[in-house]
């Protein structure tokens, strides 16, 4: 004697194969959000950090930067990278700075007499602010 055993298959829902108004809006409010939120953190990497190497070279150096210069040494670091230098020498008044563009870091410093007798190497870019 053969046993007849049938399986149940769950029925799965339907789904349209075109998106729906709804569906639509919905990634676009989606691809928004995302839109926003990369400018966000593109935005906070606009600060330079300064690595622990170049701290203690500009505490050791009596190297200061004021809140105006730094803001312009971002700004020109930023325009820097958006034409693709990675690594910069910045040239102030009384001091030089090798920054990385590419990770919005200063990497060393130097005052302007020591600067003077340095080779610069690995750089793609420099900066001149006055």
């Amino acid at each position: 004697m053969e046993r007849n055993v049938t399986h149940r298959v769950p029925s799965q829902p339907t789904t349209s194969t075109f998106p729906t108004q709804k569906t639509s809006k919905k990634i676009a409010d989606y691809k928004t959000s995302f839109a926003q939120q990369l400018n966000q953190a593109i935005g906070n990497q606009t600060e330079l950090q300064v690595s622990k190497h170049a701290k203690a070279r500009m505490e050791q150096r009596g190297i200061s930067i004021n809140h105006d210069t730094w803001n312009q040494i971002q700004s020109k670091i930023s325009e820097a990278k958006q034409k693709g230098v990675t690594d910069s020498l910045v040239i102030l008044k009384d001091s030089a700075l090798i920054i990385s563009a590419k990770n919005q870091t200063v990497i060393t410093a130097l005052d302007r007499e020591e600067a003077s007798s340095q080779i610069f190497t690995n750089i793609n870019g420099t900066i001149l602010i006055d």
